[in-house]
């Protein structure tokens, strides 16, 4: 067993001991809204969005991209669990940006061992043998932050399974400060009907 795998084991030993009430948490979020945003680990949604357990559904991704799998959440989310707002939260340095839809099939082609990334950019340092089934994915990198959210929140408002009357808002993350900032084009895109 890894030092890691104990360490979870271990931290979740103590969490059940003082587990206690929140056996009664209800399944639907007790605020009523969802987060779609990165898996990025300098995110700590519950944190900069103030959050407690139950509060709210919180959609994690890389980049924070309206994938079809997050609309599909979002919708079970909204449909089942009776969310009425959402919000999209891509962020600053996001790893994301780093690379093309093309440099991940590369790497992947090359070899299924982690890549290294230096001021040159992207470097497969492993032996083969790689996979070309990377062709088939879209990445969904991002060039532009701001245009992302942008993309992502106009995304979400015109899918068919998404009701008009979910408002819809766009930030993004500053890794630096720990600030939202509003996308106000975004968040004007997501705006109810």
């Amino acid at each position: 067993m890894s030092k890691i795998y104990q360490e979870v084991l271990a931290a979740n030993d103590g969490y059940a001991e003082e587990f206690g009430a929140k056996s009664d948490l209800a399944m639907p979020p007790a605020r009523q809204f969802a987060v779609l945003t990165c898996m990025d680990a300098r995110l700590d949604p519950a944190k900069f969005a103030g959050l407690a357990e139950g509060d709210a559904h919180v959609i994690r991704n890389a980049g924070g991209r309206a994938s079809d799998d997050a609309i599909r959440s979002l919708v079970i989310s909204y449909k089942l669990l009776g969310t009425r707002e959402w919000f999209v939260i891509h962020h600053t340095d996001c790893g994301m940006e780093t690379f093309t839809d093309d440099i991940m099939r590369g790497l992947l082609a090359s070899s299924l061992k982690t890549s290294t990334v230096d001021a040159s950019g992207w470097h497969d340092h492993g032996a083969g043998p790689g996979s070309t089934e990377g062709d088939y994915i879209d990445w969904l990198t991002i060039s532009d932050n701001a245009k992302s959210v942008v993309t992502d929140v106009e995304r979400i408002r015109k899918h068919p399974l998404v009701p008009s009357n979910i408002p819809i808002y766009g930030f993004i993350y500053d890794c630096k400060t720990g600030q939202l900032n509003e996308v106000p084009r975004a968040s004007e895109a997501g705006r109810t009907a």
